[in-house]
């Protein structure tokens, strides 16, 4: 007898009968405000989707603790970092995420950035504020060099638009495939290319091997007019030794949506470093996401259902 699914009351409101369809007979148990319902017992397969996340995320996590029976969770999240989804792999739970759901709204507010720090906004909006009429020259983006650090479905995406812009780019990657918008070298190679960067997109996840992959090191190999920008993990970068370039000069600034404590601690420097761009973890936020992130759900279940691959399984974390 096939096991239940686990979806929020908003899915089961908008996709219930897709579900149905994908997996005829299988039943569902729905997470609504006053707990789950049904038996978690019988749960085989768990949605953690958008809607859940921050505020009904625990009790997604009391739910799946109590179904043994569950074999695959699907989150509408593209990191696996968390210790806690670390556990269900840990448990043998089969894992998927939905890489590629914001990548979209992601890559445009890479480019707001991008625009916005080459031509000073910030600067603009303090004189603004202070009804200071300061004319001045800015730059131009096209022609700039601008390194993407991790090429999936966000990292592709930004290196398509930069391109559009006219800017020279160039991504990394472990493994080059060859069908890349851009001019790829391998991660190892990141070093050799970095002084000639004017800017540095990270759009990769977190694991042991890029944690603070961006350090005082690399910090320094970077040239002082070159930009970095975080949308990946705020641990990719220390961030110590990043407040202390841009304090320094050492750097022309940086737009940072991630961080290594969120939210991000009032005492940081980089609020108030008047070269930086301070955004709270929202680079993706779209009203698009959660439908495709449950889309690609409905998906996955009719190919776990017939025993097919999932698309975006994860068996550890992965640099895209």
């Amino acid at each position: 007898m096939p096991g239940a699914i686990l979806v929020s009351d908003w899915i089961e409101a908008r996709f219930g009968e897709a579900l149905r369809g994908a997996a005829p007979g299988w039943p569902l148990r729905v997470l609504r405000g006053d707990g789950l319902d049904g038996d978690p017992a019988d749960v085989e397969v768990a949605f953690f989707s958008g809607d859940l996340y921050p505020a009904r995320t625990r009790d997604l996590a009391r739910a799946l603790h109590g179904a043994p029976r569950l074999r695959w969770l699907h989150s509408f999240a593209a990191g696996i970092d968390h210790p806690w989804f670390q556990s269900f792999l840990a448990r043998g739970v089969r894992l998927s995420n939905s890489s590629g759901a914001s990548a979209v709204p992601i890559a445009h507010t890479v480019m707001l950035y991008v625009l916005a720090l080459s031509r000073d906004l910030p600067g603009w909006l303090r004189e603004q504020a202070e009804r200071r009429w300061s004319p001045r020259d800015v730059e131009d983006v096209t022609g700039q060099r601008l390194g993407v650090v991790g090429l999936g479905p966000i990292g592709l995406e930004v290196a398509r638009l930069a391109g559009a812009f006219g800017m020279d780019v160039v991504g990394f990657r472990r493994t080059p495939r060859g069908d890349e918008p851009c001019e790829v070298r391998q991660l190892a190679e990141l070093d050799a290319a970095l002084p000639g960067l004017d800017w540095l997109v990270l759009a990769l996840p977190l694991t042991e091997d890029t944690r603070r992959l961006v350090d005082a090191r690399r910090l320094a190999l970077l040239p002082p007019r070159a930009r970095l920008v975080n949308v990946g993990r705020g641990a990719l970068v220390d961030e110590a030794a990043l407040a202390e370039a841009l304090a320094a000069g050492r750097l022309a600034g940086a737009a940072l949506d991630v961080f290594e404590v969120e939210p991000l601690p009032a005492a940081s420097p980089l609020w108030t470093l008047p070269r930086v761009l301070v955004t709270p973890h929202s680079a993706g936020a779209g009203p698009g996401n959660h439908l495709r992130a449950a889309e690609l759900f409905v998906e996955n279940l009719g190919r776990y259902v017939r025993g097919e691959p999932l698309r975006n399984e994860l068996s550890g974390p992965r640099d895209g």
